[in-house]
């Protein structure tokens, strides 16, 4: 593990065991329904204090350019942070089982009732929740991108371009998460290239 990453979470608060590993992504999984970047940022940033923002939104970033779900990578990289190969297992584990368990009883449950409309609204309204919370996560961490070698503007820029792309235009994400990632990279290069 890399020494300045041992350092400074060393100062804070962090996970006791694997099994308080385990427990606290099983919670979060649990609590989350399509899509828990809110509640994950909330758990691990402001109550358990495991991370500070900024190392946040820059392991969020990382894990969302990695295959898989977003939320599975940051539990794999978070376990492995504080714990190595064992950690990254525990969370790993308390991102799946128990939820899966959940999602098999639900499967059941949905076969039975699928044709029910108030079970449609529902998910609608699920849907609507998990949208809006996820807004809210995000505008809770735009207060990081003062620390954004471009500045804000720029970041704020790249975010709307991305939005325009992908919601308006309706281009592939497949397309322009790269091609922007690409142009981000390479404009922070060449500012922070001594």
């Amino acid at each position: 593990m890399d020494s300045h990453v041992t350092n400074a979470t060393h100062d804070r608060p962090r996970p006791q065991s694997l099994s308080d590993l385990y427990l606290s992504f099983t919670l979060l999984a649990l609590q989350g329904f399509g899509g828990v970047l809110a509640i994950v940022q909330h758990e691990l940033v402001e109550k358990k204090r495991w991370m500070t923002r900024e190392e946040f939104v820059e392991e969020w970033a990382v894990a969302q350019i990695m295959p898989g779900p977003n939320v599975v990578n940051l539990s794999l990289m978070i376990g492995a942070r504080y714990f190595g190969l064992p950690g990254a297992l525990a969370a790993l584990a308390g991102m799946l089982s128990l939820p899966l368990v959940v999602v098999l009883l639900l499967t059941f449950v949905y076969a039975q009732f699928a044709d029910h409309p108030g079970l449609a609204g529902a998910l609608r309204g699920m849907g609507a929740v998990a949208a809006g919370l996820i807004t809210a996560a995000g505008l809770r961490l735009l207060s990081t991108l003062k620390n954004y070698p471009l500045g804000m503007p720029a970041g704020i820029g790249f975010a709307a371009a991305c939005f325009i792309a992908i919601a308006l235009l309706r281009w592939p994400l497949l397309y322009v998460l790269p091609s922007l990632g690409v142009v981000a990279c390479f404009l922070t290069y060449r500012k922070l290239k001594p």
